[in-house]
């Protein structure tokens, strides 16, 4: 059973430092994959595997890697995952695999990975740091769901392909499916976050 550090780190990944709602990491690829929900929750599956399997490698073998090279371990650890990430979407979801495009690649280079085990999994120990890597991986997954059934339905009128807003009752906005439309819904999703969390403080 995880301690409660691991508990902790859980917990701060997905909820009170959320990692684009707190941290504000890896937004790129969160405002570039969000267009449909289904790709969201595909990169966001993705990235958690990613992550907790990187954080835990990297905090596995944190006292044999040399500390002049381990941001070059890192990055390689990540890589091996991508890759093997890549090859299954290949291999079993093809559609999405076309529509994530190069964005799958990426993930090596998102600020969140290298934040999380250059910052953290490198000085805990290997459960702890996989706790926290899948508390991040899941938050940055939630945030990418949100925004992703945000932008089909205000774009599109649909969610997962199927119409919920006709055109009788709703004129789409096309304004939502492109980059400018994600910038708005995210910015509007912090704001909204920021709103609830600080109530319970001014009640303090």
């Amino acid at each position: 059973m995880p301690d409660n550090e691991g508990k902790k780190a859980f917990k701060e990944g997905l909820l009170t430092n959320n990692p684009i709602f707190a941290q504000v990491l890896g937004i790129c690829s969160a405002l570039a994959v969000t267009s449909k929900i289904e790709t969201s929750l595909v990169m966001g599956v993705g990235y958690v595997f990613v992550l907790a399997l990187s954080a835990w490698v990297v905090s596995l073998l944190r006292d044999t890697i040399p500390h002049r090279i381990r941001i070059i371990f890192q990055v390689l650890v990540v890589c091996v995952f991508v890759i093997v990430l890549d090859q299954l979407l290949k291999a079993f979801y093809w559609q999405a695999s076309r529509q994530l495009g190069p964005y799958v690649g990426l993930i090596i280079t998102n600020t969140l990975t290298l934040g999380r085990t250059e910052g953290y999994s490198i000085r805990h120990k290997p459960m702890v740091a996989l706790l926290d890597g899948i508390g991040n991986g899941l938050g940055y997954a939630t945030v990418l769901a949100l925004l992703g059934a945000i932008r089909e339905i205000l774009g599109s009128g649909k969610i997962f392909g199927n119409l919920i807003l006709p055109a009788s009752i709703y004129t789409p906005n096309q304004l939502m499916i492109l980059a400018p439309g994600a910038f708005f819904a995210l910015g509007l999703l912090i704001a909204l976050l920021n709103f609830v969390m600080s109530r319970p403080a001014k009640r303090k």
